[in-house]
């Protein structure tokens, strides 16, 4: 089991052999989710926070990141309560457990 994503050492996700390639490329747009949830923040766009944290959650545990599906389904609903100390939160989050995240890979 992974830490929650406030803790603070390295997070190891181990991911099926399969998805490997796909994986930085994965985790990067993940990145650049950042400053486009912080952009959509700024300009008080719910519907684009909802939208990204929606595509998140879809996404996360398809490619062996649960815990990104856990913060994504957590923005969506921030944003559609317009919560934007929840939103700033999960963004945190979710810049922490990138910039900590080590991926492994499993035997297909």
């Amino acid at each position: 089991m992974t830490p929650p994503a406030e803790e603070g050492g390295p997070i190891r996700v181990v991911v099926n052999k399969d998805l490997e390639d796909l994986i930085p490329g994965y985790l990067e747009n993940r990145r650049r989710d950042i400053g486009r949830l912080q952009e959509a923040l700024s300009q008080g766009d719910w519907e684009r926070l909802r939208i990204l944290g929606h595509s998140m959650a879809g996404s996360g545990g398809g490619y062996g990141f649960v815990e990104i599906t856990t913060l994504g389904r957590q923005l969506e609903r921030a944003a559609q309560a317009r919560d934007a100390s929840q939103v700033e939160a999960r963004i945190r989050e979710l810049a922490s457990y990138l910039d900590r995240v080590r991926v492994e890979t499993s035997p297909s």
